[in-house]
């Protein structure tokens, strides 16, 4: 079993044939990349990104020199630079849906439907834009919580952190867009 470990460890990924130790790698390594992916950016999101790492992986066989790191550090560096590249096409997203119509601002005579979708749109962009202001970590509280509907254990789980810091992370931002969402008479004079 050692053997095998050691091989899988620091395999030699220029074979001809590569099918074989791709599935491998794939049993061995796929789960634990998935459970860290899945803790930054969903599970969905996680097994398209686990998916892509391993395709990369193939693609690139001939650059992994087994000499200079294990296997499944060459793998962890993969998803990594795919979950950036992943965050920050989520994060454009967000800045391009707060910059949409920003500057179409309806009449106040319009009746009460488009008024409230007037006001849902424009709460929309303000959400977008505060969501792509956040560093990662709040953004990664808030959308573990919000959006995937995890408890804060949970999230503290799957980020590494402490509960208290995601409870104290998720009261912080949650207190940011509340005010910058929900209109007080200061704003509304």
């Amino acid at each position: 079993m050692t053997r095998i470990v050691e091989r899988l460890d620091r395999p030699d990924l220029a074979a001809r044939d590569p099918k074989e130790i791709f599935a491998r790698l794939f049993d061995e390594y796929a789960p634990p990349l998935r459970g860290y992916l899945a803790g930054r950016v969903g599970v969905h999101v996680a097994d398209d990104l686990v998916a892509e790492t391993f395709v990369v992986a193939l693609r690139r066989r001939a650059s992994y020199d087994p000499r200079k790191a294990p296997i499944r550090g060459w793998l962890y560096g993969i998803a990594t630079n795919l979950l950036r590249n992943h965050v920050r096409q989520e994060v454009r997203g967000f800045r391009l849906t707060a910059k949409a119509g920003a500057e179409d601002r309806p009449a106040e005579n319009h009746d009460t439907t488009v008024a409230g979708r007037v006001d849902a749109a424009a709460r929309l962009r303000v959400l977008a834009g505060e969501l792509a202001a956040l560093s990662e970590q709040d953004r990664d509280v808030l959308l573990l919580t919000s959006w995937a509907g995890l408890e804060p254990a949970e999230v503290a789980e799957a980020l590494g952190v402490p509960a208290s810091t995601v409870r104290s992370r998720l009261h912080r931002v949650r207190h940011r867009l509340q005010a910058r969402l929900v209109p007080t008479e200061e704003n509304q004079s």
